[in-house]
């Protein structure tokens, strides 16, 4: 059985999707909704980093992969091994920029390209949906009478930027025969996982995806990249370490405040040792807000 390195890894990725046009290619055109007429036949790949134009402005931000294909149209894609907050603002922040550099002071805005932003979370980040699969466009809502002209209102959409978000903990294979891609792809980099690995049949049967497989073989890395992987690894880990002790530190807080809060409405009921039973407070907290209400 053969040894394999995570896939979702930041280090895995980028070689196999950033530095092979052949699986890139495949990858985006399984996964994007694009027109029926507007499938990647070639890309180029771009910068992965990206420099405001503005020469104040310093925020710079760092893709996972970054490419134009034949007409112009740019993909930003990335790897989020776990949900943060602010990943959907880091996306349209970066798809924001690759749209506006697009042309230079003067040039006309019909020259712009759409910018397409594909993020990939390895976790759950809408508990309230059973879909795993979010298109996001700039749509109009509707116009201020839409209910008298329900048959005839039709959205409209403002073209330039589109986001795919995919959690691949929710993802369910598709029989349909037109998302069969689609469902290979997602397969693969929800499956592998670092270890020894046999792969399916039906991976191993579709070129791009067993050309990805042998990429992330451990046997393929130098041992320099074995470092940095584990790195990545070390990172992810504490960065979700202090996200949590954040979020634990803050939910902690708002108890506390709450239930100071009911404490201060008991003040004039009870006394401080039933506050301090029912509250969970110390009977110190309690004559302190006592002290502070007199």
């Amino acid at each position: 059985m053969t040894y394999y390195l995570d896939p979702k890894n930041d280090l895995v990725f980028k070689k196999i999707f950033g530095e092979h046009a052949d699986l890139l290619i495949d990858f985006l055109n399984a996964l994007l909704p694009l027109p029926a007429d507007g499938t990647i036949v070639s890309i180029e790949y771009l910068t992965p980093e990206q420099i405001p134009a503005v020469p104040t402005f310093y925020r710079r931000s760092i893709v996972d992969v970054r490419c134009k294909d034949q007409v112009g149209r740019q993909f930003i894609v990335e790897m989020q091994m776990f949900w943060t907050p602010s990943f959907q603002q880091r996306m349209l922040f970066n798809a924001s920029q690759a749209y506006v550099q697009q042309i230079a002071p003067g040039e006309a805005y019909q020259s712009l390209c759409p910018v397409y932003g594909l993020g990939i979370i390895n976790e759950v980040f809408d508990r309230e949906s059973d879909d795993w699969y979010h298109h996001y466009r700039i749509v109009r809502v509707g116009p201020p009478l839409q209910p008298l002209y329900p048959q005839t209102y039709l959205p409209h959409v403002i073209e330039g930027l589109s986001f795919v978000f995919i959690e691949l903990p929710k993802f369910r294979p598709e029989t349909t025969a037109d998302r069969k891609l689609r469902a290979l792809w997602l397969r693969f980099l929800k499956e592998m996982r670092e270890g020894e690995f046999e792969p399916s049949p039906d991976l191993l049967a579709y070129a791009p995806v067993s050309e990805a497989l042998a990429i992330s073989r451990r046997a393929a890395f130098t041992e320099g990249e074995l470092w940095a992987y584990q790195a990545t690894l070390d990172a992810i880990r504490s960065e979700r370490t202090l996200l949590e002790e954040r979020e634990d530190t803050a939910l902690k807080k708002g108890r506390a405040e709450a239930a100071r809060a009911i404490a201060r409405n008991l003040l004039g009921i009870l006394d401080d040792e039933r506050i301090a039973a029912t509250t969970g407070l110390s009977a110190a907290e309690v004559a302190v807000l006592r002290g502070q209400n007199p």
